[in-house]
């Protein structure tokens, strides 16, 4: 059975992990939107730094419980997790190349992290967890569109990672009747994304220099704007029947790199020359070469599917960067 979006959430005590991220905000938004009562599970720093949650708009900011913390520390997941019905966990590492560099960092938060949410639902006794995951655990496609059953094959030490996030979830499910629902999603892009992602890459550079510079231009991906990301995660979290169960979220439609950089000089008006660089490409068993989503399952289980076509997606997320180029940090991405 699937609930009616706008009236789920009312009242519904909740905790979004990862609230500061660029999907978390996303997310955060929508649920006090649609009513909720949010607990946002930030990582804690010196400075008191929120991540987005501070772009918010004052009165999105104002019904958000902002919890920092660490989530390999298993005392602070709990207290946040205590009292919430629903837990959304998207809080990990995700820089893909970082984690060929520091592998052990990301099993202690995507691993570690996420048995520290799910011992802590287990004894909260939670009614519905949300573990989000990444296509990146497919590894590239051995069939299209790339069905919930596909081949599980990490590339990356991320993957791997989450992989194990999310059997481990799976595996609470089965052994425990947590309510664990693993929700994929596909490549999410929009307004707040990493500059190290390839869409901000592109755009950025493209808005502020005389070339581009990216890793692979090859592969090819499966877009997903970040607004249906985040209705397809309230989806997960609201329909009935689903508890053990694996939903990819996509669009299965696919752009190759190279499509989008055209479709980006299109877009701002600009012809730009295209330069590898070494830095920015994976060694060379590790790069994921097509992803392109089965979305039969999220359509039927879910009654969800994705509405913001690509080219209007890509068009704000260019609006909103080339306000928002303040919020990068040049020396890190070449911008």
């Amino acid at each position: 059975m699937i609930a009616d979006p706008d009236t789920a959430w009312a009242g519904r005590s909740v905790l979004v992990t990862g609230a500061g991220g660029f999907i978390g905000s996303h997310l955060v938004e929508l649920l006090v939107a649609r009513g909720a009562t949010v607990r946002g599970f930030v990582r804690y720093t010196s400075r008191g730094d929120r991540g987005w949650l501070d772009r918010l708009e004052p009165s999105t900011q104002d019904e958000v419980d902002v919890f920092p913390g660490d989530l390999v520390n298993p005392e602070a997941v709990a207290g946040a997790v205590a009292g919430c019905e629903v837990v959304l966990h998207l809080g990990a590492l995700i820089p893909i190349p970082y984690s060929y560099r520091h592998p052990r960092e990301f099993v202690a938060a995507n691993v570690v992290g996420t048995l520290n949410v799910l011992e802590a639902a287990r004894r909260a006794d939670v009614r519905r967890i949300v573990q989000v995951s990444s296509s990146e655990v497919y590894g590239t496609a051995q069939t299209i569109p790339m069905p919930e059953e596909h081949p599980l094959h990490p590339q990356s030490p991320y993957a791997a990672s989450k992989v194990g996030a999310d059997q481990l979830a799976l595996s609470y499910a089965h052994s425990f009747q947590l309510p664990v629902v693993v929700a994929r999603p596909f490549n999410t892009f929009g307004p707040r994304q990493s500059a190290r992602a390839v869409i901000p890459t592109i755009v950025t550079q493209a808005l502020t220099r005389d070339r581009i510079e990216l890793g692979a231009v090859d592969p090819i991906r499966d877009f997903l704007y970040v607004a249906d990301t985040v209705e397809g995660l309230a989806r997960c979290a609201e329909a009935e029947d689903l508890v053990g169960e694996v939903l990819n979220l996509g669009t299965g439609r696919e752009h190759a790199v190279r499509e989008v950089v055209d479709l980006v000089f299109s877009a701002i008006g600009r012809e730009l020359p295209v330069e590898v660089a070494e830095e920015r490409l994976r060694p060379s068993d590790s790069e994921v070469d097509r992803l392109c989503a089965s979305v039969d399952k999220a359509r039927t289980r879910l009654g969800w599917e994705a509405k913001v076509p690509f080219e209007e997606g890509l068009r704000r997320t260019i609006d909103w960067l080339a306000e928002s180029l303040d919020a990068y940090r040049a020396e890190l991405y070449g911008i």
